[in-house]
């Protein structure tokens, strides 16, 4: 269970990240994978290093506002932060030992995800065991309710996505 969990924690991350919106939805994870890179700092297990990584990271996060790319690079890098803390030792949650083995298997789920654009997941759902949509759009998936830029009228107005 404990490799497990963190799989399904990624993709519980991801689901809850599809209700949100784009481009509302790769801005909120550059901020995300930005506190990702300060989770170390407190504990101090590395000492100098975790101003170095938290800096590298905000960097990182920063260039994510416009790119899922680095996103997903972000998570990785975070992903070796996470293996080198559980090897010294020095878990992300200091009474929980094995927290930095677990966060080392999640980080890379939510890295892949970011790496494939940060997609809406709810819709990938949807689209793959079909919505019961019929008209024109239902077939590839518009939305004919919306405009290019996601916006629109009544059709789109019970989505659940969030932004």
């Amino acid at each position: 269970m404990q490799y497990v969990a963190p799989i399904g924690i990624g993709i519980l991350y991801a689901l809850l990240m599809s209700l949100v919106r784009e481009p509302h939805r790769r801005r909120l994870n550059a901020v995300m994978v930005a506190g990702a890179g300060a989770a170390y700092l407190s504990g101090g297990g590395l000492g100098g290093w975790e101003f170095a990584f938290t800096a590298l990271l905000t960097y990182v996060a920063f260039r994510g506002l416009e790119s899922w790319t680095w996103i997903g690079v972000g998570w990785l890098l975070h992903t070796v932060w996470d293996v080198v803390h559980h090897i010294k030792g020095n878990p992300i949650i200091p009474f929980a030992h094995t927290s930095s083995l677990g966060c080392a298997i999640c980080d890379p789920v939510i890295a892949l995800w970011c790496l494939r654009g940060g997609p809406s997941l709810v819709e990938w759902v949807r689209n793959r065991h079909g919505s019961g949509r019929t008209g024109p759009g239902a077939a590839s998936g518009e939305d004919p309710g919306r405009d290019e830029a996601g916006r629109g009228g009544t059709a789109g107005a019970a989505s659940p996505t969030l932004g």
